[in-house]
């Protein structure tokens, strides 16, 4: 469940350096800020939902380290999106060459990238239809290839530039395609 804080009551909008230092001061939140400065509070997930993401981490994780092509990251990490939002998802890719082109204070706070490849997991709490807005921010960011899991409707909806969202049934296997090349998981949620 995600409650949005809209703050344009106030007389200005947060700035990137001005979210990163409210996200310090409560670090008991989990925050993200979406490209219109709205604020969004990040309930934490169940059991159910914190294993299969944990998986999907080390799915990732395992290929990762074997073709040592990205970083892998986790839901507590925010990404500054060249679109304006700033943005945790549950699992995110970032290619080596893109990774290694940030400096090191830019590595430190949250990174001004959007990753290669992102996966969402809908939990039981959250609506459909942010999520697939929180995709179409990732994608006009410059994402490569998204992963939507959708397990309460055994959907999962695939995101790529410049394409129409395919969705496939669940049990499924993806592939990582050219962004990750041999990448091959199994979703049966």
């Amino acid at each position: 469940m995600t409650t949005v804080l809209n703050l344009n009551s106030l007389t200005t909008t947060l700035t990137r350096e001005q979210f990163y230092l409210l996200c310090q001061n409560n670090p008991d939140l989990q925050l993200e800020r979406n490209p219109q400065g709205e604020l969004i509070i990040m309930s934490p997930v169940g059991g159910e939902s914190g294993k299969k993401e944990a998986n999907l981490i080390v799915d990732l994780s395992i290929w990762n380290r074997q073709t040592n092509l990205g970083v892998v990251f986790s839901s507590s990490t925010v990404f500054n999106l060249p679109g304006g939002g700033s943005r945790s998802p549950d699992v995110a890719w970032v290619s080596l060459e893109k990774w290694e082109s940030l400096t090191q204070a830019e590595k430190e706070k949250f990174p001004p990238i959007c990753p290669d490849f992102v996966i969402e997991l809908r939990s039981k709490t959250d609506r459909l239809k942010p999520l697939q807005d929180k995709m179409q921010e990732y994608l006009a960011s410059g994402l490569l290839l998204g992963w939507l899991i959708n397990p309460q409707e055994r959907q999962v909806e695939i995101y790529r530039q410049n394409k129409s969202v395919e969705i496939f049934t669940m049990p499924t296997v993806l592939s990582g395609e050219d962004v990750l090349p041999g990448l091959r998981v199994n979703i049966d949620y």
